[in-house]
């Protein structure tokens, strides 16, 4: 077989491999060691990639990010922020129809600017969210729905996980990813708030009473400042300190870290014990994305070696595919591979495929890796796989709500989703990090 043959092959390896439960790490290094092993004829070789992977991944200084912005974002749970924030703008849009489906979202909104996790906001406002959505009748759909949508906003608007991984993929700046996330996160909030709005107009059923007509007195001026002002602290120091450029991505985590943990301190809601526990999950967490990102170094420099990126690119200008054919090509497959596959599965295996094309065809990387994300993302609200829709069903104790019932209330807000995604292909100028 030819070396371009090994490398399609080992692609539908890895995609098979990761669909049958192989750790996604080991699905990349297994595959790409062996294909780099078949093309050359020489173990040594496979061997040399797997060394420079390696080294290049633990010496990068921007990984320091990772550990930094999860133990912000562990802190930040710990400290009960997300159901100040929830507390907060619930009371504001207790009057307001449909008010407590849009204080999820801007709660899962200000959340994700300080976690950068999906998980971790489906987790959060499953628990305090859909209980009382459900007190006011809200549809049972529609209520986990809401959730359900706002939770992948974690993984857009920075920092985020995601577009960290990307940017080592794509060999990209992570304060540069992080600028691009800002508007199109924004975007999608707003757009999933104003979907509640006419929902709620058009199905008044599915809001059930609609106002949250709570017996509970306004919060007070202070009550207000304590509950918002060390998130929004949070949010300036690390979003502000990078994009004024007083900070860099690494300062701004570290910054952000300590801030988290002054804060958690204060309001007395972390001991030695759970700092620990921190610690110990943070370096679980960090070493799995290192090796993630390592076995996904030797996976790009075997296709590189292969020939694909360049043969595919061939293959398209065969064609003589244009901007818009290649946009729905790429779309179509991170739809497909999002019923299968995990976000980040989905940018380790597509993104290296495409990123040659993508430069010769003059486009700015920071902005495809704004679009790779939204388009994974889709996956987390779509079945079979659906991530955030387990964990609202894991979260959530009613056994009136099926999975069948958080995948069809999360479809709405996937297709939403879908048509930001269009948007902002059709507008670059949205997230290419220049506000």
């Amino acid at each position: 077989m030819s070396p371009v043959e090994i490398g399609a092959l080992s692609v539908a390896a890895i995609v098979m491999m990761v669909y049958l439960g192989v750790y996604i790490p080991v699905a990349l290094g297994l595959v790409s060691f062996a294909s780099i092993w078949l093309i050359s004829g020489k173990s040594i070789l496979a061997f040399n990639f797997l060394k420079i992977a390696v080294s290049d991944g633990v010496t990068e200084y921007a990984f320091a990010t990772i550990p930094l912005f999860t133990v912000m974002g562990l802190l930040v749970s710990r400290a009960g922020l997300g159901t100040d924030i929830y507390t907060v703008l619930n009371r504001g849009f207790r009057a307001v129809t449909g008010g407590v489906g849009m204080a999820t979202v801007g709660a899962n909104a200000v959340f994700a600017a300080v976690t950068g996790s999906s998980i971790a906001s489906a987790s959060v406002f499953t628990r305090i969210a859909v209980p009382e959505m459900r007190k006011l009748n809200y549809n049972k759909r529609f209520a986990v729905g809401v959730v359900a949508g706002s939770s992948v906003l974690g993984m857009i608007i920075p920092p985020s996980a995601m577009l960290i991984i990307y940017s080592f993929v794509a060999e990209q700046s992570v304060g540069d990813m992080f600028l691009a996330g800002v508007v199109p996160g924004l975007i999608l909030t707003a757009a999933y708030i104003a979907w509640i709005f006419v929902a709620g107009r058009l199905r008044p059923a599915y809001l059930g009473e609609g106002i949250n007509e709570t017996s509970e007195q306004p919060l007070s001026l202070f009550e207000i400042f304590d509950k918002t002002v060390p998130i929004v602290l949070l949010i300036l120091i690390v979003l502000g300190g990078i994009y004024t450029g007083w900070l860099t991505p690494v300062e701004a985590g570290a910054t952000g870290a300590l801030a988290a943990l002054i804060i958690a301190l204060l309001r007395r809601k972390i001991t030695w014990r759970g700092l620990w526990e921190t610690a110990i999950e943070t370096g679980h967490i960090t070493a799995s994305i290192l090796f993630l990102i390592t076995m996904a170094s030797l996976y790009s420099r075997m296709l590189g070696y292969a020939g694909l990126p360049n043969e595919l690119n061939e293959v398209l200008q065969t064609y003589n595919l244009g901007f818009v054919e290649v946009m729905v090509i790429y779309v179509v497959l991170m739809l497909f591979l999002g019923t299968l596959l995990d976000t980040a599965s989905i940018i380790l295996i597509v993104v290296p495929l495409f990123i040659t094309l993508v430069e010769s065809m003059g486009l700015s990387l920071v902005w495809f890796g704004i679009i790779t994300v939204i388009g994974a993302e889709i996956g987390l609200l779509t079945p079979p796989l659906g991530i955030s829709c387990f964990v609202i069903k894991a979260s959530l104790n009613d056994p009136e709500v099926s999975l069948k019932d958080v995948f069809f209330g999360a479809f709405p807000f996937a297709v939403i989703m879908l048509l930001v995604l269009i948007i902002l292909i059709n507008f670059p100028v949205l997230s290419i990090g220049i506000l």
